[in-house]
């Protein structure tokens, strides 16, 4: 059996057009035998196209009745191609509305097969000129933001074109989101598990501006950072708790014990709010199944190191610079915010299953 025999086209749609019908018709002439469309719930008029495809090009089609969402679509089909064709070693993810050129998805799929290891993206270059300026931005935003907190360097984190093997879907089946943030957590769950994520040049093709697309700028926004979001949520409210404590104890040790008071108060309350936050943190944010007495473990060696790191940082600014403690503290601790996000999400509360 040759690739293109073997790879499964994946096209999770909503509403399509004649586009999909076309981007079909090109995939068969090029050689693709495994089409496999998902419906996701679209209207019944669009009833046509689906019968066309799988009538007239013989591809399989999954219904949703309902719209679930991206994510739900892509796993769907991941679970049909592991249970059902069982010949098929890897599949190339394609959005409906014709914005990926047939050159591009055998590109991908050639790269996958040169790599089963890795998670392969179709890269659109967004410093061109037909890019719609919310996606452009939408970019920039995701891109800055997963770097920062995630580690992760990619300059398109929104493609819908991936090319990934029959052992990476079953890797992905269980990684949480339903709608688009579903392909963002996919990124993140790569570099957790060490899946090598690998970038291909593709031509960027919008039409129409892009008004096709069902990615609300933000809905879908606020999904997407849904774990950060709650993660900073956890960091304010333990924040302030921590805060309050320090200025409390600041004022019963500051005449008590004047060389070491910012030190013991820091001590103190960062006891009190580490544990408000690590039951936060891992019951509400990244909802961990490791064993708790290893997490907890984890947790305060991270959370011994971070108060070394403020104790420190506060007191030797504090003698530097003569402002005010509680000030040096809030800047010192966002930089340590933002180092803790990373270091628990991929080692304190990183689940092994």
């Amino acid at each position: 059996m040759t690739y293109l025999e073997q790879t499964a086209i994946i096209i999770p749609s909503l509403n399509p057009d004649q586009r999909m019908i076309d981007l079909i018709q090109n995939l068969k002439n090029a050689g693709f035998q495994l089409i496999l469309i998902v419906n996701d719930g679209s209207s019944r008029k669009y009833a046509e196209f689906y019968d066309k495809a799988a009538n007239d090009f013989g591809c399989k089609v999954l219904e949703h009745a309902i719209n679930l969402g991206k994510g739900r679509a892509l796993k769907t089909a991941f679970n049909y191609i592991i249970t059902r064709w069982h010949n098929c070693t890897g599949a190339v993810t394609v959005d409906s509305d014709g914005q990926h050129s047939v050159q591009d998805i055998i590109r991908c799929m050639d790269e996958l097969y040169r790599h089963q290891d890795c998670l392969i993206l179709g890269s659109r270059d967004f410093s061109s000129g037909n890019v719609p300026f919310r996606s452009k931005a939408g970019n920039i935003i995701t891109r800055q933001v997963l770097s920062m907190l995630c580690g992760i360097s990619l300059s398109d984190t929104q493609t819908g074109l991936r090319g990934l093997s029959q052992k990476h879907m079953m890797e992905f089946l269980d990684v949480s989101g339903e709608r688009f943030e579903y392909e963002m957590n996919m990124l993140i769950h790569a570099k957790e598990k060490k899946i090598r994520i690998m970038e291909i040049p593709i031509q960027t093709i919008y039409l129409e501006n892009n008004k096709s697309s069902h990615f609300n700028p933000l809905t879908d926004s606020i999904k997407i950072y849904a774990m950060f979001f709650k993660f900073v949520l956890s960091a304010i409210s333990s924040f302030a708790i921590d805060a309050i404590l320090f200025v409390i104890f600041n004022a019963v040790f500051r005449n008590i014990i004047p060389d070491y008071y910012i030190i013991i108060s820091t001590i103190i309350a960062r006891i009190f709010s580490s544990i408000y936050n690590f039951t936060m943190n891992k019951n509400n944010v990244f909802q961990s199944k490791d064993n708790t007495k290893s997490t907890v473990i984890k947790y305060y060696v991270l959370c011994l190191l971070q108060m070394i790191a403020s104790a420190t940082g506060v007191t030797l600014l504090y003698k530097l610079l003569h402002v005010n403690e509680v000030i040096i503290k809030i800047l010192v601790d966002f930089v340590l915010f933002l180092l803790g996000y990373r270091i628990q999400m991929k080692w304190v509360f990183h689940s092994k299953e």
